[in-house]
């Protein structure tokens, strides 16, 4: 099986004068659950190269076994420091995508073109599709096939209202994840806040915070290995 994995490359967030990037976590521990499961890891992102950590992500209290296994990892390091471009992936080469968080990807997959036609060709390719926390607001421009927003009607869920109140960014994100899902359709869903909740509706899993991106990349593997239970 051959993943490939998603990235931010924005690293400002807002007009705040601070840092933002990718969540170490949500890298990691799927990262992890899709290297044990046997798969093939390909990290792309907006520019290539080396993608934007946020740094907050890798302070002592954020940091989990998977951050630090990962950080150790030479291996793992290489790869994050050459993502391949991502309009030069095509979702032909892959049997599934995943997109970790981070504020990022709020500014910069979210507008992107190339994010959202891959996207689309995974899901006409009948190939399913995974995004946590902030990832899932990637998916405001998806569309299906018959041009109707990708996740109207669809059971989804992402980083929570009051879970962007928490950190104090409500008012520096372009958007609220919560709320653009379900604007567009989404027929949204959350558990405790901070908790792991991942919510799978046919070709779509999404999980709602760093908690939720192991069990995010576990429901793929599960897809992979048993897919006649999925619905």
């Amino acid at each position: 099986m051959k993943v490939l994995m998603v990235l931010t490359s924005h690293d400002q967030l807002g007009d705040t004068g601070r840092k933002t990037g990718f969540w170490l976590e949500e890298l990691a521990a799927p990262y992890y659950v899709f290297k044990e499961a046997g798969y093939e890891i390909t990290l792309a992102s907006p520019k290539g190269g080396q993608p934007p950590l946020d740094p907050k992500s890798n302070e002592p209290d954020f940091q989990t076994d998977d951050t630090r296994r990962f950080e150790a990892d030479a291996e793992a390091s290489k790869a994050l420091a050459n993502t391949v471009k991502l309009a030069d992936v095509a979702a032909d080469d892959f049997d599934t995508v995943f997109y970790p968080g981070g504020h990022g990807p709020m500014w910069d997959l979210a507008e992107s073109k190339d994010s959202s036609a891959l996207i689309e060709s995974f899901i006409v390719a009948n190939k399913p599709v995974a995004l946590v926390c902030h990832g899932p607001g990637v998916l405001r421009h998806v569309k299906t096939a018959e041009g109707r927003p990708l996740v109207e009607g669809k059971q989804v869920t992402g980083f929570t209202n009051t879970e962007e109140a928490a950190v104090g960014l409500t008012e520096v994100v372009p958007f609220l994840v919560e709320d653009e899902l379900k604007a567009k359709g989404g027929i949204y869903s959350s558990g405790p806040d901070w908790g792991p909740y991942v919510v799978e509706d046919g070709l779509l899993i999404t999980g709602q915070n760093p908690a939720s991106s192991a069990p995010a990349a576990q429901r793929l593997v599960t897809r992979d290995r048993h897919p006649q239970e999925v619905k």
